[in-house]
């Protein structure tokens, strides 16, 4: 288990569905250690806070594992080519991970890092910003379907973060899964 990388972004106005909206989504890698505070990554935004952000979902980890179901999708919904690759920070989030995969998780599962340590606290769920970044109307719709939605995270001790840092998996209570429960949301 490791962080492949680490994206920010500034909020900026966005075009989306013929309105100008603020978004943080299109987040890009960056270089070299990153500052993790209780509200985030330093140098990362969050528009929209009714939904994204905060003490819960300060951090949000996505599996580069799912990238290639999304690079087949993109090109069947044909918004890039079959050989385009996804890049890191498309589905916005903060960490692109390797190993920490949703059914693998539960809530209060703890991911120690070198330098800080995050709490599984929630899943994400997909808006129609989610939509305008993958580029085709039914994106939020496959990603409840794959039950591919990554997982917000808590910081539990702050510290700094980079790619290549390793991650220790530290059990929870393994009281609530967390695919489990991004599905029965879902439903709801």
């Amino acid at each position: 288990m490791q962080v492949l990388h680490v994206n920010r972004a500034a909020a900026r106005e966005t075009l989306i569905n013929g309105r100008k909206l603020r978004t943080a989504i299109a987040k890009q890698p960056v270089d070299g250690p990153v500052s993790v505070h209780p509200l985030g990554l330093e140098g990362d935004e969050q528009a929209d806070l009714t939904v994204h952000g905060g003490i819960s979902k300060a951090v949000y980890a996505y599996p580069q594992e799912h990238f290639a179901f999304w690079q087949t999708v993109r090109a069947q919904a044909r918004v890039s080519l079959w050989d385009d690759p996804v890049a890191p920070g498309l589905f916005g989030e903060n960490l692109t991970v390797q190993g920490v995969l949703e059914d693998q998780l539960w809530i209060g599962d703890r991911l120690q890092l070198p330098h800080c340590v995050l709490a599984v606290s929630e899943p994400r769920f997909p808006c129609f910003k989610f939509n305008a970044a993958m580029g085709f109307p039914q994106a939020a719709r496959l990603m409840v379907q794959s039950g591919f939605c990554g997982s917000y995270l808590a910081v539990i001790e702050p510290g700094t973060v980079a790619a290549g840092d390793a991650i220790t998996l530290l059990p929870g209570p393994r009281e609530v899964n967390l695919r489990d429960l991004f599905r029965a949301r879902a439903r709801a």
